[in-house]
């Protein structure tokens, strides 16, 4: 059996290629899957799928059938591939014949190709929609293994800042931006493109800190409800920034960013996030006094040197910043502001502060 693609055919390296526009219907009948995980890896000309990626790709394509974009499939064909020219002059421009006797191999996309199949039956207007594929002479085990390891050895995911900034799908990346440009001491002070500061950053805060911050802060936002939840937001850390003097310090100049987060912890990503949880319990609890409540943040001591954040925040001279972490940092914090604890919040707190408590203790700290 064989196949025919209107193609342009070229050369990188010493082999010829050919890039090739397939209809999305065709790809889960052209790519079979593979499970990779019945061989040893050493015989696999690929990872194994990883099935629980498959539904987040699904929902991103059903979810923006006008403009979702996807790169290139790349696989390697089995036996010979006839080219014809259209036309002289556009010699690699024309139609490739290639073999189906044997499978076609997918270096690279297997994760999208399911993605595709699953779409379809959801959608099945999407089947007419095309996606190009690159195409290369399949050589053997070793070929396939090495073409993979070059097409990932230098994929680097883009900094979550980044993708904040430019995704203008996302509801609370839209709302932090607006947060950003609204509140002073952000505009002057957050850094956009790095996911961690430099020691000697001009930066205070990183725009993926503020975003996990603001997610804390609010959970969701809806189109129902995002100008309201925008303008919460907005109201909610501009407050907090008038309880932060060496915020204001900073981004007028007087005292430079890297000073300030090397002896305070309240712009570091960890205490954000649970200023934004604790925010959250105030402004539930006291929603129309929350403000007049949150001057407290300046009576903490926000100091790296305070042994309240010890094996909170801290261990030692070290930030933490696991899951945890954060939420017995937004525990304390929330302490602090004379909010009330979960049961959970407290056992989980007091059980970090002194490991050695008992069920007595637990249950009295709890109450």
């Amino acid at each position: 059996m064989k196949i025919t693609f209107p193609a342009m055919r070229g050369m990188m390296g010493t082999r010829e290629y050919y890039t090739a526009m397939v209809k999305l219907s065709v790809v889960p009948k052209l790519f079979q899957f593979k499970d990779w995980s019945e061989l040893p890896p050493e015989h696999r000309a690929q990872r194994v799928l990883q099935k629980s990626r498959v539904p987040e790709i699904t929902s991103y394509i059903i979810d923006n059938p006008d403009d979702y974009i996807f790169s290139a499939l790349t696989a390697s064909y089995p036996g010979e591939a006839k080219f014809a020219a259209f036309n002289s002059k556009s010699p690699n421009i024309g139609e490739l014949e290639i073999s189906m006797e044997t499978e076609l191999v997918l270096n690279d996309g297997q994760h999208r190709r399911a993605a595709i199949e699953e779409a379809i039956k959801q959608n099945p207007d999407l089947s007419e929609h095309s996606i190009a594929v690159v195409l290369f002479p399949c050589e053997d085990l070793d070929r396939m293994q090495q073409m993979f390891s070059d097409l990932n050895r230098t994929a680097r995911s883009t900094a979550k800042s980044l993708n904040i900034l430019f995704n203008h799908r996302d509801l609370m990346a839209q709302v932090t931006l607006a947060v950003t440009e609204s509140v002073p001491v952000f505009r002057k002070l957050v850094d956009k493109d790095r996911a961690s500061l430099p020691q000697k950053s001009p930066m205070l805060f990183t725009l993926s800190a503020l975003h996990d911050a603001t997610v804390a802060l609010l959970e969701s936002v809806t189109d129902e409800n995002h100008i309201a939840q925008q303008q919460a937001a907005i109201d909610f850390w501009t407050t907090v920034a008038t309880n932060f003097p060496e915020w204001k310090r900073a981004a007028d100049g007087d005292t430079k960013p890297m000073d300030v987060r090397a002896l305070y912890l309240h712009s570091h990503s960890v205490m954000l996030w649970a200023i934004g949880a604790a925010g959250r319990t105030l402004m539930i609890e006291h929603p129309n006094d929350w403000k007049s409540r949150i001057v407290a943040l300046k009576d903490i001591d926000w100091r790296r040197a305070n042994k309240d954040w010890q094996r909170v925040t801290m261990m030692g001279p070290q930030i933490l910043n696991r899951r945890q972490n954060r939420e017995d940092t937004a525990a304390l914090i929330k302490q602090k502001l004379g909010l009330p604890l979960t049961a959970n919040e407290s056992r989980s707190l007091r059980a970090t502060v002194d490991p050695d408590s008992t069920i007595a203790d637990l249950i009295s700290f709890s109450k």
